[in-house]
């Protein structure tokens, strides 16, 4: 499959991109060559490859989820910049 001028300017249109006409020429070239390439791998028989999401196995990287003795309202508040009355105290963020 060849691209044309045409459909390269239009692919572009859809990306609000402008190109200059040689621009154009040498993106019809590049895109011609990367089609011509899915091509190429449409071609090669992988019915025998079970689909996957990752080539790489995935693991749980998560520690253990283990009941602990919860922080303190004292060690909670204890890096705050600001707190008042056992709460993180911050600048209001919206309008009154």
């Amino acid at each position: 499959m060849e691209l044309s001028r045409e459909e390269v300017r239009k692919i572009a249109e859809l990306a609000k991109l402008e190109l200059s006409d040689d621009e154009v020429t040498l993106y019809a070239g590049q895109l011609t060559h990367i089609l011509q390439y899915f091509h190429t791998l449409q071609e090669l028989d992988t019915s025998h490859i079970p689909p996957t999401a990752s080539v790489l196995p995935l693991v749980n990287v998560f520690r253990d989820d283990t009941p602990a003795t919860p922080l303190t309202t004292g060690q909670v508040l204890a890096n705050a910049q600001t707190s008042l009355d056992g709460q993180f105290l911050v600048s209001s963020v919206l309008e009154d």
